[in-house]
């Protein structure tokens, strides 16, 4: 018998752009620049799960043995039979060594890469059947909507991955300000953040050996090919990644080797020899800069937690 998951597709507002329209206003943009959510449909999702496990990418494994080592005092922060949201949930892997310490009333995971989200939902189904799973389609970076099982009830959000970081620290101020207003006072947010750090650990993070970063970045270009019938030549284009100081953020863009011009969606774009893409931004914080954001977007600090060499924080915060 197959698991179930309750559905919550969501449906954008009118002001909320489409995504043709939000790709075509950035590649008109100077520089050009696209948002990450272009990277995650079913392939991406898997070539993400697969950057998780290579040995240069450390937010993944450093993450995962912060939850291990402290999910008890986690969930006693937290308190249990609440209702648990995981944002950007993929493949459901971290919050497995939650569910057992907390033990939710119900879950729901939010994430824009629909088929990878159900299948996802309902393998934690199968795997924890005394747990009402919920599985909501949408795109969190944009206004989310609250299925009405989770309106009005205290609820903890869990953010990991230092997904925070695709956003500039204004935005990411603005979506903690927009979250914070659709869960009732007391309810918190379990989020994960990329340490400011040597500069050496982060390329090599964005970097690796095998080449997967890279192929998980020019795969965007063959989502643009597939669903907006875009005509472009993934051979003239390269993957960049680098750590920019003054930002404190890691860039991704894609690298046009070549003078082209390229269509999307019926709309010619012109590429100069050199020029890039702006595929991706991971701003990466200290302690004190990211406490000092989320009192600016209406949460206050309750806990902290990190690993030995200070490489990436898991905070607890509650909406004020």
């Amino acid at each position: 018998m197959e698991a179930t998951v309750l559905v919550h597709d969501q449906q954008p507002s009118s002001a909320t752009l489409s995504l043709q329209e939000e790709l075509l206003e950035g590649l008109k943009a100077t520089p050009k620049i696209v948002s990450p959510k272009f990277f995650y449909n079913w392939k991406g999702s898997e070539l993400f799960s697969r950057i998780c496990e290579q040995p240069e990418y450390y937010p993944t494994r450093t993450e995962e043995a912060i939850l291990h080592s402290f999910a008890d005092d986690i969930a006693r922060h937290i308190g249990d039979e609440g209702i648990l949201i995981e944002l950007g949930s993929g493949a459901s892997r971290k919050v497995r060594l939650l569910l057992e310490a907390m033990r939710p009333v119900s879950y729901l995971g939010i994430d824009i890469s629909r088929d990878f989200l159900i299948e996802s939902t309902r393998r934690l189904a199968a795997d924890y059947p005394w747990l009402e799973v919920h599985a909501a389609c949408a795109d969190f970076s944009q206004r989310l909507e609250m299925p009405r099982h989770v309106q009005g009830k205290r609820a903890v959000a869990f953010f990991p991955g230092s997904s925070i970081g695709n956003f500039s620290p204004l935005a990411a101020e603005r979506f903690l300000r927009d979250l914070g207003s659709l869960l009732p006072t007391g309810s918190g947010l379990l989020i994960g953040v990329d340490l400011i750090k040597d500069e050496a650990i982060l390329n090599a993070a964005y970097n690796d050996a095998k080449g997967v970063t890279a192929a998980f970045n020019l795969n965007l270009l063959d989502r643009l090919r597939d669903e907006f019938d875009a005509d472009i030549a993934l051979r003239n284009f390269s993957h960049r990644a680098f750590y920019n100081a003054e930002e404190s953020r890691i860039e991704m863009h894609l690298v046009s080797s070549v003078a082209q011009d390229v269509t999307v969606a019926g709309e010619k774009f012109h590429f100069d020899e050199g020029e890039t893409l702006h595929t991706e931004n991971s701003y990466k914080y200290s302690i004190e800069g990211f406490q000092a954001l989320a009192i600016r977007g209406g949460f206050q600090p309750r806990a902290l937690w990190t690993d030995p060499q200070a490489l990436f924080s898991i905070h607890y915060l509650e909406r004020a």
